[in-house]
């Protein structure tokens, strides 16, 4: 007998709709390539670190068929293949098949990546990494992202002699805006990790790495923290449309209308999300979608937060963008001694960025009004909005 709905990836948008199906009496197949149960990505950083076994990140169960590996579509019949044999028919098929690590096209990288050299994605990479690092271990951790910075202060807190090589100009580009980043390089480098801007990498020797400059940084272990890409493997060789993700409309629905994507893999209205947030948004759009409610999904304002351990913790929160455009307001705040910024940008009488390191107790009120697209009220002046309470 046929499941009526069978979910391709048990990450997190493919566990969380699964619960809200099965909640709803639904028959629901979840098939998930990793041996382990579903768990919550976003805090790996924290197992790597230490402070977390692998049990604490686990999602709320939900049945799922561990190791199995979808190999094709046959959406003519529709049937997903699986490469133990193994053949799953589908009235409605979930593409929830997340995203790869980006694999940079360095010198040394061949076939697979040298012994000692990590990608950082999954559950058994942190167990890899967890493996091979021990106090004074040399580390090189490349990319300066959201990424590459969580995985940079775990090696550290490790005892780990970490170095980031970052090629933008700062780290956390694409969420902070120059002053900000420096605030963190200067947490980071607090904990003990040694920060290159500016600095292409050319290859690697085994593991040693191998500067644009000619100049190399001896390493024990690399950890390629490069970005990822939407996995989309199965949805272009079963022909669906696919340009950066797979693209979906406002139901979710890709080119095929028995087929769905949530998630990292897919694109919508042409954007690729690629956080949690909207992720889980998604699945319970879906959610309503597939159980006869009429729900759409229309995009997410998703907010970046992180926190850094160490002898003083750093908070941080992001969103929108921070870079103010001609005719824009931005309000500001820096207080280096305590390591504490703030810093919103308005235009018109909209919140469109914002970043806030050290103290986030404004975050919550800044956050709802940009993630709502609210109006600032006339009688809210702007210095208010760097406030506890966001001044809304």
């Amino acid at each position: 007998m046929a499941s009526e709905i069978v979910v391709i990836g048990g990450g997190t948008a493919g566990a969380q709709l699964a619960r809200r199906l099965g909640a709803a009496g639904m028959p629901v197949t979840v098939l998930g390539e990793e041996p382990h149960a579903p768990y919550n990505r976003v805090l790996l950083a924290e197992v790597l670190a230490g402070r977390y076994g692998p049990e604490v990140i686990a999602l709320p169960e939900v049945p799922v068929r561990l190791g199995v590996r979808a190999t094709s579509i046959d959406r003519d019949r529709r049937l997903v293949h699986c490469a133990d044999g193994t053949s799953v028919a589908y009235d409605r098929l979930v593409l929830a098949t997340g995203s790869n690590p980006v694999l940079p096209p360095l010198r040394g990288i061949t076939r697979g990546l040298p012994e000692g050299v990590h990608p950082f994605r999954t559950l058994d990479d942190c167990a890899a990494l967890s493996a091979a690092v021990r106090p004074g271990t040399r580390a090189v951790v490349v990319g300066g992202g959201l990424l590459g910075v969580s995985a940079a202060r775990a090696l550290a807190e490790r005892g780990a002699k970490v170095v980031l090589a970052q090629q933008g100009e700062h780290i956390m580009e694409r969420q902070l805006d120059v002053a900000a980043s420096d605030l963190l390089r200067r947490h980071l480098e607090s904990l003990g990790v040694e920060i290159h801007t500016e600095c292409r990498v050319r290859g690697l020797r085994g593991t040693n790495v191998e500067l644009a400059d000619g100049y190399v940084l001896d390493a024990d272990v690399v950890v390629l923290a490069c970005g990822v890409r939407p996995r989309a493997t199965l949805a272009l060789d079963a022909g669906l449309d696919v340009r950066k993700g797979i693209v979906v409309d406002d139901e979710l629905r890709t080119s095929d209308p028995y087929i769905h994507a949530i998630g990292d893999c897919a694109e919508h209205a042409g954007i690729v999300q690629g956080l949690a947030g909207p992720a889980l948004e998604q699945a319970e759009v879906l959610a309503s979608v597939l159980t006869g409610t009429a729900a759409r999904y229309t995009g997410t304002r998703a907010l970046t937060r992180l926190t850094l351990a160490g002898s003083g913790p750093l908070d941080l929160a992001a969103f929108g963008d921070p870079t103010p455009r001609p005719g824009d307001d931005v309000i500001q705040l820096a207080d280096a001694t305590r390591g504490a910024y703030r810093k919103v940008v308005v235009r018109g009488d909209r919140l469109v960025g914002g970043v806030l390191l050290g103290d986030l107790a404004a975050v919550g009120a800044l956050a709802r009004a940009w993630e709502g697209d609210e109006a600032i009220p006339e009688s809210v002046p702007l210095l208010h909005l760097l406030t506890n309470d966001g001044g809304l």
